[in-house]
């Protein structure tokens, strides 16, 4: 199995990409990991032996226009990528770059799946039991019809069982309310064609109760997605900050905090992003996998890890095969 890596993406771009790469070629053996960058930046280590290098000589940044970017600089290491995998030359491909430039790319040079209207970004949002919950979609389409959002309950749930290792996976729908009339016109038929598919369907879920695991796969459209994973980012970020301020406050809480630090580590690293890996763009004809813009060595290990899985799992071809089957009919 091959999986090329985007060097050139990320916020700790290159280092974390290298460290990454290191763990996993060491963890395991058999996988060919590409990585694909600038000639002078892939020659500035050295690599285990199953890691092959791939230069290029443009790269995306990250406030770049996205459209733009990948029809301007067809040698960037992100468009090269995306390209590899449709032409068969990678399995998966992984980037932290641009994300938007890494939905357009694989939308034009990888390729929807037939049947499938629009892709979607679909992270895993860390919970209060440890488990995870696959939120689609987070960003690559802002709005969705009902039909789109039965594509992306059904793309998840085969995702969430394959990958995830979820034994029948519970799917919900961000609503405002549990109930079943509650919500928009477009949620309220969206329910109506969940509750007919054949997959555990739960019904509405509210923003609040998330975190707190009463599903495993969250269906919304990217606008709302967006919005409930920037939120939960910021307001883990800022719990963390003051949890922080006040255990260094005063002696009395530096030792209040030096008798929880085992409590305080095991919660920071089941609620940490990095410990689930990227967010796959469900829907194309390959695997692409987008890691978070901040991923350190352990994110990209485990999005490494996460994508070896989606391959070997053959999420693609059953996705294909079940819409397919729908064609048929």
């Amino acid at each position: 199995m091959r999986i090329a890596l985007d060097v050139m993406g990320g916020d700790h771009a290159p280092t974390a990409i290298f460290e990454g790469v290191r763990q996993a070629a060491e963890q395991w053996p058999d996988l060919r990991l590409v990585l694909i960058g600038r000639e002078e930046v892939l020659q500035s280590q050295t690599y285990p032996s199953n890691v092959e290098l791939h230069p290029v000589t443009e790269s995306i940044d990250a406030g770049e226009e996205p459209v733009k970017a990948i029809r301007r600089k067809k040698d960037s290491s992100i468009v090269v990528g995306c390209r590899m995998v449709k032409e068969g030359k990678a399995d998966a491909f992984i980037s932290a770059g641009n994300t938007g430039a890494l939905m357009a790319a694989g939308l034009f040079y990888t390729g929807r799946l037939e049947g499938i209207d629009r892709p979607a970004l679909a992270p895993v949002f860390p919970t209060m039991d440890g488990r995870g919950v696959l939120v689609l979609d987070v960003g690559a389409n802002p709005e969705a019809k009902p039909e789109h959002l039965v594509q992306y309950a059904r793309m998840g749930a085969i995702y969430a069982e394959k990958v995830l290792g979820f034994e029948q996976p519970r799917v919900g729908l961000l609503n405002i309310g549990t109930e079943e009339g509650k919500g928009t016109e477009r949620t309220k038929e969206a329910y109506s064609l969940l509750s007919q598919l054949p997959i555990r369907f739960v019904g509405n879920v509210e923003a609040r109760d998330v975190l707190y695991g009463v599903c495993d796969v969250l269906v919304c459209d990217g606008f709302s997605g967006n919005i409930l994973l920037k939120n939960t980012e910021g307001v883990a970020k800022a719990i963390f900050e003051r949890l922080k301020e006040e255990f260094t406050r005063t002696w009395l809480n530096k030792l209040a905090a030096a008798i929880l630090k085992p409590g305080l580590k095991r919660f920071a690293k089941a609620m940490d992003y990095t410990e689930h890996g990227g967010a796959p763009l469900l829907g194309l004809s390959g695997a692409i996998v987008k890691a978070h813009g901040s991923s350190d060595a352990n994110a990209i290990a485990n999005a490494i890890r996460q994508a070896r899985r989606f391959v070997e799992q053959a999420v693609i071809s059953q996705i294909s095969g079940e819409i397919g089957d729908d064609r048929r009919d």
